[in-house]
């Protein structure tokens, strides 16, 4: 990254993440790993890039197109100068990403016997199959469309193209056609025919260019280049307080796949008459274009075939339990027996499944509360709240429809729940609710007893297997009170009571963290013992940045591990000198967010979802939740530390936004591996 991305103090942020996909590609580039799991980083770089473009890089291109004044507040520099130095970092990172791709990530597959073909003549021993599976299976998804300079035909969002170049026998005018690459509706690799103990994979997009002469009869194929386009992914919903916002939803779900272009990548080897040619004919602008490989939508190496499984990756560790929850014949009698932390995945989600299934079934349950950021696309949770609507229990459930890329999925199930009688809440105008939370009632021999479960990530029982995340299952009625408050609030958006213990944004969140960093500058300013320590996705909020720094020069040793996106420029002399910043990548997404400041020797500590960018404090309701049993609340710090040790998979972030491996010449510690061993050994013998 270049010193010019910093202005007033602060990184850009498009630049910034930029940075950590770069820390992605360095897990790639790892000679350390089994070779599929840095094919799977390589293949998480490029979705990540994918969404990035349909995302950022379209609105940085709709807010230069705006007055300065407008967008100051976006951008530490103009967006103009953004959007060159982001094409410029991307093409970077996308040339070491086909190095390391082409030289290193092919040439050991096929050390180990396995051998995907690219620009290869096809063996004779394959040719049949290949021409096989084309004709029976390929050709009936082929869709060949002949275009010219004044063609209107549509791309489709990320879908996968060839641009043909025709010409009939004899003749010297040329034709030119577009011919999808169903990769969609079939899987991209496909096996042919060990030979002598070497395992063959052709992609569908080589069966088709092996064949293209069979989808073109009575022309010459002068060359086949793929092609891919990029749109605008943004949904633009207006007058949110009026109106039906599913049906809104639902129309601007379908423009999406029409957005304007924000990306289109062509194959480097494509001549530069048939570039002018797709520019005119798509209208297209210079800065829209952007050389890519022979093959787009590297996201679908993540489902490459490994003939050798288990070898080749890194086995996946087999889930903790909890002893405390597994003696007990109910999750909740063992959580009035205290408050319950769950770590994901180290430990299995089924505690949470649990959880619900059991408040579906008890005949004493008498209420169900819950809110859905992203939904699961097979969600046992949402069957369960079904489940528990049709044997009587009231059931209410806040669905946040403008999750972005879940808005379709979210609709499905919250109209499949109002179906049988859930009451649904839908999104609040102007604000995103990303709580984690749910609340049940149940009524046991009169007396009323409350249990809350709080997370960390979202109630998606498919990213709990790869997303490092918490879950505290309490029955605290001071936490309780408060959380009926929230969902009180989310009811009918009325008045609340004060919050004394959540921390919940709109109301109090942000107030109360630049109280508890205060609190450090006053403890260090008198000679005590001050301290902080934030686990963050992203960092972007400059009063809170601004916070940091001050805390800072007051002499607070602060720790930041910030995976993303992080506009806080740390190590700066005069600035940010007690700053350190760690990025922790590794088999897990570190997805958690926890804050702790040390009180001078009184320690407190909160988990939520909510980062420190401008949506999470001021455009959406976040809660935040204390770790008030000290045996939790050390296993919590113990995994911070953990983590702040680890030095193998972590990087530093230096002044530069440059991310550096650590070197030492201590035993190496791997903080995912250390966890593990560590709530291993402390939750199977409680």
């Amino acid at each position: 990254m270049e010193l010019s991305e910093v202005v007033e103090n602060y990184f850009d942020r498009d630049l910034s993440w930029l940075s950590f996909n770069y820390r992605v590609l360095m897990e790639a580039r790892d000679q350390s790993l089994p070779v599929y799991d840095r094919l799977k980083f390589l293949a998480i770089h490029s979705s990540n890039l994918d969404e990035f473009f349909r995302v950022r890089v379209a609105t940085i291109r709709n807010l230069a197109r705006i007055k300065k004044k407008k967008v100051k507040a976006h951008f530490t520099i103009p967006p103009k100068e953004v959007l060159e130095m982001v094409l410029k970092e991307t093409m970077r990172q996308q040339e070491e990403y086909a190095h390391i791709f082409h030289k290193e990530i092919l040439s050991e597959l096929r050390d180990q016997g396995i051998f995907l073909y690219q620009k290869e003549d096809i063996l004779e021993e394959h040719k049949n199959a290949v021409r096989h599976i084309f004709r029976s299976n390929v050709l009936s998804y082929l869709q060949p469309v002949f275009i010219n300079k004044d063609s209107s035909t549509f791309l489709e969002n990320r879908a996968l193209y060839f641009f043909v170049a025709l010409k009939r026998p004899g003749q010297e005018e040329e034709y030119y056609a577009l011919l999808n690459i169903p990769s969609e509706m079939m899987e991209r690799f496909i096996s042919l025919p060990v030979i002598n103990g070497i395992h063959y994979y052709i992609m569908l997009d080589d069966i088709i260019r092996s064949n293209i002469h069979r989808v073109f009869p009575g022309y010459e194929v002068l060359g086949s280049y793929s092609i891919k386009m990029n749109r605008d992914a943004d949904l633009n919903i207006e007058d949110e307080f009026t109106g039906d916002l599913v049906d809104k939803l639902k129309k601007q779900l379908a423009k999406r796949a029409k957005g304007s272009a924000c990306r289109f990548l062509y194959d480097a080897d494509m001549p530069q008459e048939y570039i002018g040619l797709l520019k005119t004919s798509f209208s297209l602008l210079n800065k829209e274009m952007m050389e890519g490989g022979r093959y787009h939508n590297f996201y679908d190496f993540i489902k490459f075939p490994n003939p050798k499984k288990p070898d080749l990756q890194e086995a996946a560790f087999p889930s903790i339990a909890s002893q405390a929850l597994n003696d007990s014949e109910s999750v909740f009698e063992a959580v009035l027996g205290g408050d319950k932390i769950l770590h994901f995945p180290y430990q299995s989600y089924d505690y949470v499944l649990s959880f619900f299934n059991e408040a579906a079934i008890d005949p004493n349950v008498t209420e169900i509360r819950a809110t859905f950021y992203r939904i699961a696309s097979d969600s046992l949770i949402a069957n369960a709240l079904i489940s528990a609507a049709r044997n009587g229990k009231n059931v209410m459930v806040f669905v946040e429809l403008k999750a972005r890329f879940d808005e379709a999925n979210n609709i499905k199930w919250a109209q499949k729940m109002e179906d049988v009688g859930i009451q649904i809440i839908y999104s609040i105008p102007d604000l995103k609710v990303h709580a984690k939370v749910a609340c049940i009632r149940r009524e046991t021999n009169g007396k009323i007893e409350r249990f809350a479960y709080f997370g960390t990530g979202n109630f998606n029982e498919s990213t709990a297997n790869i997303y490092s995340d918490h879950g505290l299952l309490t029955s605290n009625n001071l936490l309780i009170d408060e959380l009926e408050e929230v969902f009180s609030y989310l009811h009918s958006q009325g008045p609340v009571k004060e919050f004394k213990h959540l921390l919940v944004s709109q109301f109090n969140l942000k107030q109360r963290f630049i109280e508890l960093i205060d609190r450090e500058i006053e403890n260090a300013s008198q000679g005590k013992d001050a301290y902080i320590m934030i686990k963050l996705n992203n960092l972007e909020e400059r009063e809170m940045i601004d916070k940091l720094y001050m805390a800072s020069q007051a002499g607070v040793k602060i720790d930041l591990i910030n995976r993303g996106i992080c506009c806080l420029i740390p190590g700066r002399e005069g600035l940010s000198e007690n700053i350190r910043v760690i990025r922790l990548l590794d088999k897990y997404l570190e997805h958690a967010r926890v804050f702790y400041f040390a009180n001078n020797g009184e320690p407190e500590m909160w988990m939520g979802s909510a980062d420190w960018m401008n949506r999470n404090l001021h455009r959406r309701i976040e809660v935040v939740f204390p770790i008030l049993d000290p045996a939790l609340f050390k296993q919590v710090k113990d995994i911070l530390d953990l983590q702040l040790s680890d030095n193998t998979k972590s990087v530093i972030l230096d002044e530069n936004h440059e991310n550096h491996r650590i070197t030492t010449k201590e035993d190496p510690i791997r903080a995912q591996a250390e966890i593990y061993f560590y709530l291993k050994n402390l939750l199977e013998h409680q």
